[in-house]
């Protein structure tokens, strides 16, 4: 899909959510033939002619400044995540470089393996914008090990076993939050990223081959996820809800170290501790076929 097409739909997704009274303008009868508000009023709104609007929504955000960005985002009452994936927009139209620098190529350096090897009592995992996980500790490879166990190719990807693997929606039991979060995050991805093959292959991949996918997809919903509760059903030890706070690497451009968690005294930290039960014994080193790599898993290096 065009970045033209991705602003308009965008825009008209946006628009099509804010009714005349939540943007504080009067209600002209019942007879409205579009859902939201009409082109003219988010005009209005942000202090913009018809006809620039119009240009706009159809795709022609390259010329637009900062400050018409910004007047476009609050007549849509538009949240962080939605601002940020309107200014990666009108930097794709621009063809300029996206908030985020060229990501390195090659392998996870030493240090940030080390941090990642340090944290024993919490799964966690790097994973890069795709939702390609790059590395993980050995709780972190014992929470997802369903996306190893069919022989998988590696770097293992979240999306591609949640829409493809015939055991995704059974790993994930809150499946329309999982879904919509999951869509939305590679959503927000290729509004930064807008020229990676990969993604834009993973995307069609999923696209073509899954019809939930493919609607959540098309509502065209962006977040950031830096903080939360995420929900597994684990084949070895049933159903846990966890803590995860999402950082990015700041000398690792695009890549993000996820850790998952549980208060102590709960039944979720119960979980957790058998689950280190499990990894102790069913993922010592070696067990899972990556002798040489000590307690941690890294994959092939490819961002």
């Amino acid at each position: 899909m065009s970045t033209e097409s991705d602003i308009r739909e965008f825009l008209a997704s946006r628009r099509a959510k804010i009714t005349p009274q939540q943007a504080g303008l009067p209600a002209y009868g019942g007879n409205r033939r579009v859902p939201g508000l009409r082109r003219e009023e988010v005009a209005l709104l942000a202090g913009v002619s018809i006809d620039y609007y119009v240009r706009l929504e159809r795709g022609h955000l390259a010329g637009a400044s900062e400050e018409v960005l910004d007047a476009l985002a609050n007549a849509l009452q538009l949240d962080d995540a939605e601002r940020a994936h309107l200014h990666d927009l009108a930097r794709a139209a621009a063809h300029r470089p996206t908030r985020r620098t060229r990501r390195p190529r090659g392998p996870l350096p030493d240090s940030v393996l080390r941090v990642l090897r340090s944290m024993d009592d919490c799964p966690a995992f790097i994973r890069n914008g795709r939702l390609d996980v790059l590395a993980t500790n050995p709780l972190g490879r014992a929470l997802y090990s369903p996306l190893y166990a069919t022989g998988a190719r590696e770097p293992v990807n979240i999306a591609r076993f949640q829409f493809l693997d015939p055991t995704g929606p059974d790993f994930f039991p809150r499946w329309e939050e999982a879904v919509n979060t999951t869509v939305a995050l590679l959503r927000t991805e290729a509004g930064r990223a807008p020229h990676d093959t990969e993604l834009t292959g993973l995307i069609g991949e999923l696209v073509t081959r899954s019809d939930e996918f493919r609607t959540a997809w098309a509502k065209h919903n962006v977040r950031l996820h830096h903080t939360g509760r995420k929900a597994f059903h684990h084949p070895a030890v049933g159903e846990i809800t966890l803590d995860f706070d999402a950082m990015e690497l700041p000398a690792q451009p695009g890549l993000t170290l996820t850790a998952y968690s549980a208060a102590p005294g709960t039944p979720d930290h119960d979980t957790l501790r058998l689950l280190a039960t499990w990894a102790a014994t069913e993922h010592a080193p070696g067990a899972d076929g990556l002798p040489g790599k000590s307690s941690t898993d890294t994959t092939s290096g490819r961002r």
